[in-house]
């Protein structure tokens, strides 16, 4: 790329929401901006938008303005297909009319509700979806009460499936009531039907779970069959995650 190529870095960091331009400089005068690995402190230096990896005190920046990450509250009963040859509702349905072309990260089955990346960042969602980065997933499940007060510690130290062993991250009780108890599970598991298949196994068959956060990106209060897409800091943090 010469010299007068590319968009100017102050510019580049302005568009991604970093700070304003004159702000951006700032930074830029700090030493504060890495582009591709390399500290940037001149400034008017033009990069290309397409191909620069630009970090901000560590933290990588989403500078392509047609990359996008969206958190969907999936609902109760919807399929994580981007289509469905027999018609039943699928995220797809939610995401028809975008101009990205978004796919998801990873699945929820269709009786499990709650929070589902949707992203056209391939590299990002291949590394999310990978097991050897292990990403955190929290759910809060819904299961029989009174839960004993050994699960945690038996959780924690795994059990075996029919398809090799598991354990959580953590195990908390959230509230009990007489027959019933809510549950927050976390685990970087990502093998089908994981949590329903781990509770079954230890005599607590899940009535209803949901999935609430994937790494520090949570649900927050979002209605179901909403989107919204993730700030430059949610964004940053799953790029540091799986070392982006």
């Amino acid at each position: 790329m010469s010299e007068n190529e590319g968009v100017r870095l102050q510019k580049v960091l302005a568009q991604a929401g970093i700070a304003s331009r004159r702000a951006s400089e700032e930074l830029i005068d700090q030493g504060r901006v890495q582009v591709d690995g390399k500290v940037v402190r001149e400034q008017g230096r033009r990069i290309d938008p397409e191909t620069a990896v630009v970090h901000v005190d560590g933290v990588r920046v989403q500078i392509r303005e047609d990359v996008v990450t969206i958190a969907l509250n999936k609902p109760f009963g919807m399929l994580s297909t981007m289509e469905d040859d027999l018609g039943r509702p699928c995220v797809g349905d939610l995401v028809r009319n975008r101009a990205e072309r978004l796919f998801h990260v990873g699945r929820l089955d269709a009786e499990t509700e709650g929070l589902l990346l949707l992203t056209n960042d391939g590299e990002l969602a291949h590394r999310l979806m990978h097991p050897s980065y292990n990403v955190k997933k929290t759910y809060l499940a819904e299961v029989p009460g009174p839960v004993e007060k050994g699960l945690n510690k038996k959780l924690k130290a795994g059990v075996e499936l029919e398809d090799g062993p598991v354990k959580v991250d953590s195990f908390k009780l959230i509230s009990a009531v007489p027959g019933k108890a809510l549950v927050e599970i976390v685990l970087h598991e990502g093998r089908k039907h994981i949590v329903r298949r781990l509770m079954e196994h230890v005599g607590y068959p899940v009535q209803s779970l949901v999935r609430v956060a994937v790494g520090d990106v949570s649900l927050g209060n979002q209605r179901p069959g909403s989107m919204r897409v993730l700030n430059r800091q949610e964004v940053g943090g799953l790029y540091k995650l799986v070392g982006l």
